[in-house]
């Protein structure tokens, strides 16, 4: 389950309700720092500052994380 970059892949499953496409399913990842990367379709809702990004993904994806988690 660990990925490159100090990553450990928390979400991905493929849990059939059509978010994945070829291998871009959101994602939540966590860091070796115990913060937390996600992976998803770029938000334009508003420019956040520079040096910043922001990305949306489906409720879905946080639930699974909470679940690998154990919260």
């Amino acid at each position: 389950m660990s990925e490159g970059a100090g990553l450990t892949r928390l979400t991905g499953s493929g849990n059939g309700n059509g978010e994945c496409g070829a291998d871009d399913c959101p994602n939540v990842y966590k860091t070796e720092r115990g913060t937390f990367v996600v992976q998803g379709d770029v938000f334009s809702g508003f420019t956040p500052p520079g040096g910043e990004g922001l990305v949306e993904i489906p409720e879905s994806v946080l639930q699974e994380a909470i679940r690998v988690l154990g919260w």
